[in-house]
């Protein structure tokens, strides 16, 4: 049996796919069963009650427990759990300290793990393409997308490519205390982001700059904590003219190319129309 935290989300809904597909058991945790429309054949449970009994390894998605892995490491020792696949950053390989809070807070998260004596995992996927889901209500309406850095280079990571990566962590021993870099396979500019989204929704879309401390305020103003919007405006101060990493993990573990954004994108053309 093998437990999902984050069931519902975007990357652990492809992982309980996969694994029913490989034959696995899974257990999908949620906040409310009832409402997870998840596929047939999982288990499906609350996250607060966390129910480990058969359970031989975890996926552990850290916005489902943003506090830390403590309370699941401490469950799955005493049940006899061998293995704990997580979800976590490629800013893990930047410079730790304040400036760098995502990936200074996943690395705790990574020492935990290390320390709990289990068998580990680390994903460390850099930008998600579904990040881009945030344009969607400026796409839609058919106004431009506006941001700091329009020629800030990324590339972003289809969430199926980490699931699948995911999978491949359980199904094999391949992996066990590795950390692929999960990145898709082209360097794109915001922009250029943007336009690939109204190529697949059949109308142009463009950026449209705007001055980093209006972005920082706009981000703030939608709950984002100053620390962490300070953080992606210097990461993408920094991705100006600089093409993005391209690591070859991806094709690596799953055993075929990195989906491209524009596969994302016609994936998702119905969230922009």
């Amino acid at each position: 049996m093998i437990l999902i935290t984050g069931a519902t989300g975007n990357v652990g809904r492809h992982l309980v796919t996969a694994l029913l597909d490989a034959g696995e058991k899974v257990r999908a945790l949620t906040r409310d069963p009832a409402t997870a429309s998840l596929p047939e054949g999982a288990e499906v449970a609350r996250t607060d009650e966390m129910p480990m009994d058969d359970v031989e390894a975890v996926f552990f998605n850290p916005a489902a427990s943003w506090n830390g892995p403590g309370e699941l490491l401490e469950k799955a020792a005493a049940h006899g759990v061998r293995r704990v696949v997580m979800l976590s950053s490629l800013a893990c390989t930047y410079e730790e300290g304040p400036a760098n809070p995502i990936g200074t807070h996943h690395l705790k998260m990574e020492r935990e793990v290390e320390a709990s004596g289990l068998e580990w995992t680390f994903l460390r996927p850099g930008l998600f393409a579904t990040n881009s889901l945030v344009w969607a209500d400026q796409i839609r309406n058919g106004g431009a997308v506006q941001g700091a850095y329009a020629e800030a280079q990324f590339s972003p990571t289809h969430e199926r490519d980490i699931a699948d990566a995911a999978a491949q962590a359980f199904l094999t021993d391949d992996h066990v205390g590795a950390k692929p870099l999960l990145t898709g396979p082209e360097s794109l500019t915001h922009a250029e982001m943007v336009a690939t989204v109204g190529e697949a929704i059949g109308r142009p879309a463009r950026f449209e700059e705007i001055a980093p401390e209006v972005a920082r305020e706009r981000m703030v103003g939608g709950h984002m904590t100053p620390q962490i919007a300070d953080s992606i405006l210097r990461m993408q101060a920094a991705a100006v003219g600089v093409p993005a990493l391209i690591a070859p993990d991806v094709e690596r573990v799953i055993g075929h190319p990195a989906r491209t954004f524009a596969q994302w994108a016609a994936d998702h053309a119905a969230d922009f129309s």
